[in-house]
Protein backbone atom coordinates (compact mmCIF):
# COMPACT_ATOMS: atom_id res chain seq x y z
CA UNK A 1 0.00 0.00 0.00
CA UNK A 2 1.59 3.22 -0.89
CA UNK A 3 1.30 6.13 0.85
CA UNK A 4 1.54 10.01 -0.68
CA UNK A 5 1.80 13.29 1.43
CA UNK A 6 0.20 16.15 -0.75
CA UNK A 7 -0.21 19.97 0.51
CA UNK A 8 -2.20 22.37 -1.17
CA UNK A 9 -3.86 26.08 -0.20
CA UNK A 10 -7.14 26.54 -2.01
CA UNK A 11 -7.55 25.00 -5.09
CA UNK A 12 -3.87 24.58 -6.08
CA UNK A 13 -2.22 21.26 -5.12
CA UNK A 14 1.24 20.53 -4.80
CA UNK A 15 3.20 17.33 -4.16
CA UNK A 16 5.31 17.02 -1.59
CA UNK A 17 8.51 14.97 -1.12
CA UNK A 18 8.03 11.45 0.58
CA UNK A 19 6.90 11.19 3.92
CA UNK A 20 10.31 10.68 6.05
CA UNK A 21 10.70 8.71 8.79
CA UNK A 22 10.53 10.08 12.49
CA UNK A 23 13.66 11.34 13.34
CA UNK A 24 15.40 10.76 16.86
CA UNK A 25 16.74 13.28 19.00
CA UNK A 26 19.47 12.39 21.14
CA UNK A 27 19.22 14.09 24.53
CA UNK A 28 21.82 16.76 25.91
CA UNK A 29 22.91 14.41 28.77
CA UNK A 30 24.84 11.24 28.00
CA UNK A 31 25.38 8.12 30.00
CA UNK A 32 28.82 7.99 31.23
CA UNK A 33 30.48 4.90 29.85
CA UNK A 34 31.68 2.20 31.96
CA UNK A 35 34.31 0.55 29.91
CA UNK A 36 37.47 0.69 31.53
CA UNK A 37 39.19 2.41 28.37
CA UNK A 38 37.07 5.15 28.09
CA UNK A 39 37.85 6.51 32.28
CA UNK A 40 40.01 9.16 32.54
CA UNK A 41 43.55 8.32 34.22
CA UNK A 42 42.20 9.56 37.71
CA UNK A 43 38.95 7.84 37.94
CA UNK A 44 40.58 4.07 36.49
CA UNK A 45 42.97 5.16 39.73
CA UNK A 46 40.20 5.44 42.36
CA UNK A 47 38.46 2.41 40.76
CA UNK A 48 41.28 0.35 41.59
CA UNK A 49 41.36 2.03 45.13
CA UNK A 50 38.10 1.08 45.83
CA UNK A 51 38.31 -1.54 44.13
CA UNK A 52 41.19 -3.13 46.72
CA UNK A 53 39.22 -1.88 49.81
CA UNK A 54 36.22 -3.30 48.82
CA UNK A 55 38.17 -7.15 48.36
CA UNK A 56 40.36 -6.28 51.69
CA UNK A 57 37.42 -5.39 53.54
CA UNK A 58 35.11 -9.04 52.44
CA UNK A 59 38.16 -10.57 52.64
CA UNK A 60 39.21 -10.07 56.14
CA UNK A 61 35.08 -9.56 57.12
CA UNK A 62 35.00 -6.11 57.95
CA UNK A 63 32.71 -5.32 55.21
CA UNK A 64 29.85 -4.81 57.72
CA UNK A 65 32.58 -3.46 60.46
CA UNK A 66 31.55 0.60 61.43
CA UNK A 67 35.61 1.01 62.27
CA UNK A 68 34.90 3.37 65.25
CA UNK A 69 37.46 2.49 67.72
CA UNK A 70 36.69 5.24 70.31
CA UNK A 71 33.49 3.11 70.46
CA UNK A 72 35.78 -0.12 72.11
CA UNK A 73 37.75 2.72 74.20
CA UNK A 74 34.78 3.55 76.06
CA UNK A 75 33.44 0.26 76.92
CA UNK A 76 36.96 -0.85 77.99
CA UNK A 77 36.62 2.75 80.33
CA UNK A 78 33.20 1.54 81.42
CA UNK A 79 34.59 -2.12 82.48
CA UNK A 80 37.41 -0.69 84.60
CA UNK A 81 35.46 1.85 86.43
CA UNK A 82 33.39 -0.70 87.41
CA UNK A 83 36.04 -3.11 88.31
CA UNK A 84 37.50 -0.23 91.02
CA UNK A 85 33.90 0.20 92.38
CA UNK A 86 33.76 -3.26 93.14
CA UNK A 87 37.59 -3.40 94.92
CA UNK A 88 36.62 -0.39 97.06
CA UNK A 89 33.81 -2.53 99.19
CA UNK A 90 36.20 -5.36 99.98
CA UNK A 91 39.36 -3.26 101.11
CA UNK A 92 37.23 -1.68 103.74
CA UNK A 93 35.88 -4.89 104.53
CA UNK A 94 40.04 -5.99 104.91
CA UNK A 95 40.50 -3.04 107.48
CA UNK A 96 38.17 -3.72 110.10
CA UNK A 97 39.64 -7.43 110.66
CA UNK A 98 42.60 -8.35 112.95
CA UNK A 99 46.10 -8.51 111.30
CA UNK A 100 45.93 -12.35 111.54
CA UNK A 101 42.61 -12.94 109.93
CA UNK A 102 44.10 -10.30 107.27
CA UNK A 103 47.37 -12.42 106.52
CA UNK A 104 45.00 -15.24 105.93
CA UNK A 105 42.56 -13.05 103.91
CA UNK A 106 45.63 -12.13 101.97
CA UNK A 107 46.40 -15.73 100.77
CA UNK A 108 43.16 -16.74 100.13
CA UNK A 109 42.91 -13.54 98.76
CA UNK A 110 45.44 -14.02 96.11
CA UNK A 111 44.31 -17.31 95.28
CA UNK A 112 40.53 -15.67 94.51
CA UNK A 113 42.85 -12.80 92.52
CA UNK A 114 44.41 -15.33 90.71
CA UNK A 115 41.47 -17.30 90.00
CA UNK A 116 39.48 -14.49 89.05
CA UNK A 117 41.99 -13.18 86.65
CA UNK A 118 41.53 -16.01 84.99
CA UNK A 119 37.79 -16.19 84.78
CA UNK A 120 38.15 -12.41 83.57
CA UNK A 121 40.73 -13.52 80.83
CA UNK A 122 38.81 -16.47 79.68
CA UNK A 123 35.25 -14.15 79.73
CA UNK A 124 37.28 -11.79 77.52
CA UNK A 125 38.19 -14.65 74.86
CA UNK A 126 34.90 -15.70 75.11
CA UNK A 127 33.65 -12.20 74.48
CA UNK A 128 35.99 -12.21 71.73
CA UNK A 129 34.54 -15.15 70.00
CA UNK A 130 31.04 -13.85 69.03
CA UNK A 131 32.62 -10.58 67.81
CA UNK A 132 34.80 -12.29 65.34
CA UNK A 133 32.28 -14.14 64.10
CA UNK A 134 29.87 -11.21 63.94
CA UNK A 135 32.04 -9.50 61.08
CA UNK A 136 32.38 -12.85 58.98
CA UNK A 137 31.22 -11.76 55.72
CA UNK A 138 30.27 -14.25 52.82
CA UNK A 139 32.63 -13.70 50.01
CA UNK A 140 29.86 -14.59 47.52
CA UNK A 141 28.02 -11.08 48.40
CA UNK A 142 26.26 -9.28 45.82
CA UNK A 143 24.25 -6.48 45.15
CA UNK A 144 21.13 -6.17 42.59
CA UNK A 145 22.84 -9.83 41.87
CA UNK A 146 26.32 -8.60 40.99
CA UNK A 147 28.93 -10.26 43.09
CA UNK A 148 30.96 -7.48 44.78
CA UNK A 149 34.11 -9.33 45.38
CA UNK A 150 36.23 -7.84 42.73
CA UNK A 151 38.63 -11.07 42.52
CA UNK A 152 35.73 -13.39 41.09
CA UNK A 153 36.20 -11.59 37.80
CA UNK A 154 32.95 -10.49 37.09
CA UNK A 155 32.66 -7.72 34.54
CA UNK A 156 29.41 -6.36 35.78
CA UNK A 157 31.35 -5.50 39.35
CA UNK A 158 33.47 -3.08 38.10
CA UNK A 159 29.79 -1.31 36.59
CA UNK A 160 28.35 -0.92 40.50
CA UNK A 161 31.43 -0.14 41.88
CA UNK A 162 31.81 2.96 39.62
CA UNK A 163 27.93 3.81 40.07
CA UNK A 164 28.60 4.68 43.83
CA UNK A 165 32.07 6.32 42.76
CA UNK A 166 30.42 9.10 40.64
CA UNK A 167 27.89 9.60 43.07
CA UNK A 168 30.91 10.68 45.28
CA UNK A 169 32.72 12.47 42.53
CA UNK A 170 35.35 9.08 42.10
CA UNK A 171 36.32 9.66 45.95
CA UNK A 172 36.92 6.66 47.09
CA UNK A 173 36.57 6.49 50.46
CA UNK A 174 33.35 8.29 50.35
CA UNK A 175 32.18 5.69 47.80
CA UNK A 176 33.17 2.80 49.89
CA UNK A 177 31.62 4.05 52.93
CA UNK A 178 28.43 4.82 51.05
CA UNK A 179 28.51 1.14 49.77
CA UNK A 180 29.15 0.14 53.18
CA UNK A 181 26.16 1.76 54.49
CA UNK A 182 23.95 0.41 51.56
CA UNK A 183 24.47 -3.25 52.08
CA UNK A 184 23.58 -2.55 56.12
CA UNK A 185 20.48 -0.82 55.38
CA UNK A 186 19.92 -3.72 52.92
CA UNK A 187 20.95 -6.44 55.43
CA UNK A 188 18.55 -4.80 58.21
CA UNK A 189 15.68 -3.28 56.85
CA UNK A 190 12.47 -5.03 57.14
CA UNK A 191 10.86 -4.26 54.05
CA UNK A 192 12.96 -7.05 52.32
CA UNK A 193 11.69 -9.76 54.84
CA UNK A 194 8.84 -11.77 54.26
CA UNK A 195 5.64 -12.18 55.86
CA UNK A 196 2.04 -10.61 56.40
CA UNK A 197 3.88 -7.22 57.95
CA UNK A 198 6.19 -6.99 55.10
CA UNK A 199 3.42 -7.53 52.26
CA UNK A 200 3.77 -3.88 51.30
CA UNK A 201 0.92 -4.27 48.36
CA UNK A 202 -1.90 -6.46 50.78
CA UNK A 203 -3.15 -2.90 51.92
CA UNK A 204 -2.41 -0.03 49.20
CA UNK A 205 -5.39 1.35 47.43
CA UNK A 206 -5.30 -0.55 43.70
CA UNK A 207 -5.28 2.95 42.34
CA UNK A 208 -1.72 3.29 42.98
CA UNK A 209 -1.17 0.11 40.63
CA UNK A 210 -0.77 3.31 38.02
CA UNK A 211 1.20 5.32 40.37
CA UNK A 212 4.32 3.78 39.61
CA UNK A 213 5.06 1.38 36.36
CA UNK A 214 7.84 0.31 33.78
CA UNK A 215 5.97 0.62 30.36
CA UNK A 216 8.71 0.31 27.03
CA UNK A 217 12.35 1.84 26.35
CA UNK A 218 13.66 5.23 25.08
CA UNK A 219 15.88 5.45 21.85
CA UNK A 220 19.23 4.45 23.70
CA UNK A 221 17.51 0.87 25.40
CA UNK A 222 16.89 2.42 28.82
CA UNK A 223 13.37 1.22 30.81
CA UNK A 224 11.13 4.08 31.07
CA UNK A 225 9.15 4.50 34.18
CA UNK A 226 6.30 6.72 35.02
CA UNK A 227 5.38 8.49 38.19
CA UNK A 228 1.83 9.30 37.84
CA UNK A 229 1.36 11.64 40.79
CA UNK A 230 -2.09 12.53 40.38
CA UNK A 231 -3.51 9.26 41.66
CA UNK A 232 -3.06 11.16 45.10
CA UNK A 233 -5.41 13.63 44.06
CA UNK A 234 -8.25 11.23 45.27
CA UNK A 235 -9.07 11.35 48.85
CA UNK A 236 -9.64 8.03 50.01
CA UNK A 237 -6.71 7.33 48.05
CA UNK A 238 -4.87 9.74 49.56
CA UNK A 239 -5.83 9.17 53.40
CA UNK A 240 -5.28 5.28 52.85
CA UNK A 241 -1.77 5.30 51.45
CA UNK A 242 -0.21 8.32 53.29
CA UNK A 243 -2.89 9.09 56.50
CA UNK A 244 -1.33 6.93 59.08
CA UNK A 245 2.43 6.55 59.92
CA UNK A 246 1.65 2.80 58.84
CA UNK A 247 0.43 3.52 55.99
CA UNK A 248 3.53 5.78 54.86
CA UNK A 249 5.84 3.07 56.17
CA UNK A 250 3.82 1.00 53.68
CA UNK A 251 4.25 2.94 50.98
CA UNK A 252 7.33 3.28 51.82
CA UNK A 253 8.16 -0.35 51.31
CA UNK A 254 5.75 -0.63 48.21
CA UNK A 255 7.90 1.93 46.62
CA UNK A 256 11.19 0.22 47.24
CA UNK A 257 9.80 -3.03 46.39
CA UNK A 258 9.38 -1.07 42.94
CA UNK A 259 12.28 0.23 42.63
CA UNK A 260 13.64 -3.57 42.94
CA UNK A 261 12.30 -4.72 40.24
CA UNK A 262 12.58 -2.39 37.75
CA UNK A 263 16.79 -2.86 38.84
CA UNK A 264 16.25 -6.06 38.13
CA UNK A 265 15.22 -5.34 34.18
CA UNK A 266 18.88 -3.07 33.45
CA UNK A 267 21.95 -4.68 32.11
CA UNK A 268 24.71 -4.26 34.92
CA UNK A 269 27.55 -5.20 32.40
CA UNK A 270 30.18 -2.70 30.69
CA UNK A 271 27.76 -1.17 27.32
CA UNK A 272 24.71 -2.46 29.19
CA UNK A 273 21.72 -0.63 29.72
CA UNK A 274 22.56 0.15 33.63
CA UNK A 275 19.97 2.74 34.69
CA UNK A 276 16.21 3.94 34.32
CA UNK A 277 14.90 6.92 32.60
CA UNK A 278 12.07 8.26 34.76
CA UNK A 279 8.80 10.44 33.72
CA UNK A 280 6.83 12.13 36.74
CA UNK A 281 3.60 13.27 35.75
CA UNK A 282 2.51 16.26 37.68
CA UNK A 283 -0.94 16.39 36.32
CA UNK A 284 -3.27 16.99 39.44
CA UNK A 285 -0.59 16.47 41.96
CA UNK A 286 -0.36 17.32 45.39
CA UNK A 287 1.05 20.53 45.80
CA UNK A 288 4.05 21.41 48.59
CA UNK A 289 0.83 22.34 51.27
CA UNK A 290 0.42 18.15 51.39
CA UNK A 291 2.19 17.42 54.11
CA UNK A 292 1.83 13.18 54.61
CA UNK A 293 2.89 13.44 50.53
CA UNK A 294 6.26 15.61 51.14
CA UNK A 295 6.98 13.28 53.75
CA UNK A 296 6.35 10.10 52.34
CA UNK A 297 8.39 11.28 49.11
CA UNK A 298 11.12 12.61 51.37
CA UNK A 299 11.75 9.25 52.84
CA UNK A 300 11.55 7.69 49.08
CA UNK A 301 14.05 10.17 47.82
CA UNK A 302 16.16 9.71 51.26
CA UNK A 303 16.48 6.13 50.72
CA UNK A 304 17.12 6.28 46.54
CA UNK A 305 19.82 8.53 47.29
CA UNK A 306 21.60 6.69 49.67
CA UNK A 307 21.28 3.33 48.20
CA UNK A 308 20.68 3.50 44.79
CA UNK A 309 23.14 5.86 43.14
CA UNK A 310 22.77 6.96 39.63
CA UNK A 311 20.12 4.56 38.95
CA UNK A 312 17.06 6.44 39.47
CA UNK A 313 15.66 9.83 38.86
CA UNK A 314 14.52 12.36 42.02
CA UNK A 315 11.05 12.98 42.05
CA UNK A 316 9.68 17.13 41.68
CA UNK A 317 8.78 17.07 45.22
CA UNK A 318 12.49 17.43 46.08
CA UNK A 319 12.23 21.12 45.55
CA UNK A 320 9.82 21.39 48.33
CA UNK A 321 12.39 19.28 51.00
CA UNK A 322 15.09 21.18 49.00
CA UNK A 323 13.19 24.56 50.83
CA UNK A 324 12.19 22.92 53.63
CA UNK A 325 15.11 21.14 54.83
CA UNK A 326 17.19 24.85 54.42
CA UNK A 327 15.03 26.35 56.71
CA UNK A 328 16.10 23.70 59.39
CA UNK A 329 19.90 23.46 58.57
CA UNK A 330 20.21 27.54 59.46
CA UNK A 331 21.66 30.78 57.57
CA UNK A 332 24.99 28.84 56.80
CA UNK A 333 23.57 26.56 54.74
CA UNK A 334 24.16 27.52 51.23
CA UNK A 335 21.53 26.30 48.82
CA UNK A 336 24.07 24.89 46.54
CA UNK A 337 25.07 22.20 49.09
CA UNK A 338 21.58 20.98 49.52
CA UNK A 339 20.05 20.77 46.15
CA UNK A 340 23.16 18.72 44.58
CA UNK A 341 22.91 16.24 47.65
CA UNK A 342 19.55 15.36 46.51
CA UNK A 343 20.47 15.60 42.39
CA UNK A 344 23.76 14.54 41.55
CA UNK A 345 22.82 10.60 42.17
CA UNK A 346 20.20 10.57 39.49
CA UNK A 347 20.20 9.87 35.65
CA UNK A 348 18.04 11.75 33.21
CA UNK A 349 14.72 12.24 34.18
CA UNK A 350 11.67 14.17 32.65
CA UNK A 351 8.77 16.19 34.49
CA UNK A 352 5.51 16.65 32.53
CA UNK A 353 2.38 18.67 32.80
CA UNK A 354 4.41 20.81 35.22
CA UNK A 355 2.08 23.06 37.64
CA UNK A 356 3.13 26.66 38.12
CA UNK A 357 4.11 26.52 41.95
CA UNK A 358 6.83 23.99 39.92
CA UNK A 359 8.41 26.88 38.34
CA UNK A 360 7.99 29.64 40.87
CA UNK A 361 10.34 26.90 43.34
CA UNK A 362 12.28 26.25 40.34
CA UNK A 363 13.23 29.90 39.45
CA UNK A 364 15.09 29.53 43.24
CA UNK A 365 17.60 26.95 43.17
CA UNK A 366 17.97 26.55 39.23
CA UNK A 367 21.18 29.44 39.57
CA UNK A 368 22.99 27.55 42.01
CA UNK A 369 22.92 24.08 39.89
CA UNK A 370 26.14 22.81 37.95
CA UNK A 371 26.00 22.38 33.91
CA UNK A 372 25.48 18.62 34.64
CA UNK A 373 23.12 18.47 37.15
CA UNK A 374 21.06 21.14 34.49
CA UNK A 375 21.10 18.63 31.72
CA UNK A 376 20.18 15.37 33.56
CA UNK A 377 16.53 16.82 34.08
CA UNK A 378 14.02 18.46 31.82
CA UNK A 379 10.95 20.16 32.60
CA UNK A 380 7.69 20.38 29.98
CA UNK A 381 4.11 21.64 30.21
CA UNK A 382 1.20 20.62 29.49
CA UNK A 383 1.24 21.71 25.49
CA UNK A 384 4.83 20.23 25.01
CA UNK A 385 4.37 17.00 26.91
CA UNK A 386 4.48 14.96 23.39
CA UNK A 387 7.00 17.10 21.68
CA UNK A 388 9.48 16.74 25.12
CA UNK A 389 8.88 12.95 25.35
CA UNK A 390 9.58 12.10 21.77
CA UNK A 391 13.19 13.50 22.18
CA UNK A 392 14.25 10.33 24.11
CA UNK A 393 11.00 8.09 23.28
CA UNK A 394 9.75 6.78 20.58
CA UNK A 395 6.77 7.95 19.52
CA UNK A 396 5.41 4.40 19.41
CA UNK A 397 6.75 3.56 22.93
CA UNK A 398 5.44 6.55 24.04
CA UNK A 399 1.41 5.86 25.75
CA UNK A 400 -1.56 7.66 23.95
CA UNK A 401 -2.17 9.54 26.86
CA UNK A 402 0.87 11.39 26.57
CA UNK A 403 0.24 11.77 22.94
CA UNK A 404 2.23 8.74 22.02
CA UNK A 405 1.09 5.53 19.87
CA UNK A 406 1.19 2.51 22.42
CA UNK A 407 -2.03 1.44 23.74
CA UNK A 408 -2.41 -1.52 26.04
CA UNK A 409 -2.78 -4.68 24.28
CA UNK A 410 -2.94 -3.47 21.46
CA UNK A 411 -3.32 -6.47 18.83
CA UNK A 412 -3.69 -3.97 15.26
CA UNK A 413 0.21 -2.86 15.59
CA UNK A 414 3.87 -4.28 16.67
CA UNK A 415 7.11 -3.48 16.22
CA UNK A 416 7.42 -5.14 13.20
CA UNK A 417 4.25 -3.18 11.23
CA UNK A 418 5.86 -0.91 9.88
CA UNK A 419 8.03 2.44 10.29
CA UNK A 420 5.88 5.65 11.86
CA UNK A 421 6.28 8.84 9.45
CA UNK A 422 6.37 12.11 9.66
CA UNK A 423 4.62 15.06 7.39
CA UNK A 424 5.46 18.75 8.39
CA UNK A 425 2.38 21.48 7.95
CA UNK A 426 3.30 24.57 7.17
CA UNK A 427 1.11 27.86 9.27
CA UNK A 428 -1.99 28.64 7.69
CA UNK A 429 -1.65 25.67 5.06
CA UNK A 430 -3.21 22.24 4.83
CA UNK A 431 -1.47 18.51 4.16
CA UNK A 432 -3.27 14.91 3.01
CA UNK A 433 -2.07 11.71 3.51
CA UNK A 434 -3.47 9.23 1.17
CA UNK A 435 -3.47 5.67 2.00
CA UNK A 436 -3.81 3.54 -1.23
CA UNK A 437 -5.93 0.26 -1.45
CA UNK A 438 -5.44 -1.01 -4.63
CA UNK A 439 -7.95 -4.37 -4.25
CA UNK A 440 -11.32 -4.11 -3.02
CA UNK A 441 -12.25 -5.66 -0.08
CA UNK A 442 -9.22 -4.90 2.32
CA UNK A 443 -9.04 -3.12 5.58
CA UNK A 444 -7.09 -0.19 6.20
CA UNK A 445 -6.25 0.54 9.39
CA UNK A 446 -4.11 3.62 10.13
CA UNK A 447 -2.63 6.09 13.81
CA UNK A 448 -2.00 9.32 13.76
CA UNK A 449 -1.36 12.18 16.08
CA UNK A 450 -0.45 15.93 15.53
CA UNK A 451 2.43 17.58 17.91
CA UNK A 452 -0.03 20.05 19.97
CA UNK A 453 -2.98 19.95 17.67
CA UNK A 454 -4.63 23.07 17.37
CA UNK A 455 -5.82 21.69 14.10
CA UNK A 456 -8.54 20.72 11.71
CA UNK A 457 -8.99 17.46 10.96
CA UNK A 458 -10.98 14.97 8.96
CA UNK A 459 -10.87 11.70 6.84
CA UNK A 460 -12.80 10.83 3.92
CA UNK A 461 -12.32 7.47 1.16
CA UNK A 462 -11.99 8.43 -2.11
CA UNK A 463 -12.68 5.60 -4.95
CA UNK A 464 -10.61 5.14 -8.01
CA UNK A 465 -13.30 5.02 -9.69
CA UNK A 466 -14.64 8.65 -10.47
CA UNK A 467 -18.41 7.69 -10.93
CA UNK A 468 -18.35 6.43 -7.48
CA UNK A 469 -19.07 8.74 -3.95
CA UNK A 470 -16.69 10.04 -1.80
CA UNK A 471 -17.29 8.43 1.77
CA UNK A 472 -17.07 10.07 4.81
CA UNK A 473 -15.17 8.19 7.18
CA UNK A 474 -14.62 10.70 10.10
CA UNK A 475 -16.04 14.50 10.08
CA UNK A 476 -14.07 17.10 9.87
CA UNK A 477 -13.09 18.32 13.74
CA UNK A 478 -11.37 20.41 15.24
CA UNK A 479 -8.61 18.93 17.95
CA UNK A 480 -7.64 20.59 20.66
CA UNK A 481 -3.80 20.55 22.04
CA UNK A 482 -4.40 17.51 24.61
CA UNK A 483 -6.41 15.08 22.15
CA UNK A 484 -5.23 11.84 22.16
CA UNK A 485 -3.72 9.96 18.93
CA UNK A 486 -6.46 8.79 16.47
CA UNK A 487 -6.86 5.37 15.70
CA UNK A 488 -9.34 4.04 12.54
CA UNK A 489 -9.72 1.29 10.30
CA UNK A 490 -12.06 1.67 7.03
CA UNK A 491 -13.21 -1.67 5.27
CA UNK A 492 -12.72 -0.87 1.00
CA UNK A 493 -15.78 -2.42 -0.87
CA UNK A 494 -13.45 -1.26 -3.92
CA UNK A 495 -10.28 -0.11 -5.15
CA UNK A 496 -9.53 3.72 -3.86
CA UNK A 497 -7.63 5.55 -1.18
CA UNK A 498 -8.02 6.52 2.49
CA UNK A 499 -7.38 10.44 3.02
CA UNK A 500 -6.30 12.02 6.04
CA UNK A 501 -6.38 15.95 5.77
CA UNK A 502 -4.58 18.08 8.22
CA UNK A 503 -5.54 22.06 8.27
CA UNK A 504 -3.43 23.98 9.75
CA UNK A 505 -4.75 27.35 10.95
CA UNK A 506 -2.17 28.69 13.17
CA UNK A 507 1.21 30.36 12.14
CA UNK A 508 3.19 27.61 13.31
CA UNK A 509 4.55 24.54 11.44
CA UNK A 510 2.69 21.66 13.20
CA UNK A 511 4.67 17.82 12.83
CA UNK A 512 2.01 15.18 12.02
CA UNK A 513 3.14 11.31 12.99
CA UNK A 514 1.41 8.44 11.37
CA UNK A 515 1.82 4.94 10.09
CA UNK A 516 -0.68 2.31 8.67
CA UNK A 517 -1.10 -1.41 7.55
CA UNK A 518 -3.40 -3.09 5.51
CA UNK A 519 -5.01 -6.45 5.63
CA UNK A 520 -6.63 -8.18 3.00
CA UNK A 521 -9.94 -10.50 2.78
CA UNK A 522 -8.01 -13.01 0.29
CA UNK A 523 -4.97 -13.35 3.02
CA UNK A 524 -7.91 -13.92 5.81
CA UNK A 525 -8.91 -16.66 3.96
CA UNK A 526 -5.88 -18.24 3.06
Amino acid sequence: MAVEAVSGNGTEAVAAAPAKEVSTKQASFREESNFLDDLKESERKALAELRDKVEAAIVEGKLFDDGKPEVKEKEEAKKKAAEKKDEQPEAEEKGEEDGKKEEAEEESGDDTKQEAKKEEAGEKAAAKEPETAAVVVDKDIALWGVPLLPSKGDEATDVVLLKFLRARDFKAGAAFEMLRRTLRWRRDWTGFGSGAECDADADLPEELAGACYLDGADHEGHPVCYNALGVFADDAVYKKALGTEEGKARFLRWRVRAMERHVAELDLRPGGVASLLQVIDLRNSPGPAKKDFRVAVKQVLDLFQDNYPELVARNVSVVVVVLIDRRRSGRNSRPSDLIIRFLCDFHLQILINVPFWYYAFSTLFYPFLTQRTKSKFVVARPSKVTETLLKYIPIEAIPVKYGGLKRDGDTEFSADDGEVAEVTVKGSSTETIEIEATEADATLTWDLTVLGWEVNYKEEFVPADEGSYTIIVRKGKKMASGEEAVRNSFRTGEPGKVVLTVQNTSHRKKKVLFRHKAKSACAKKC
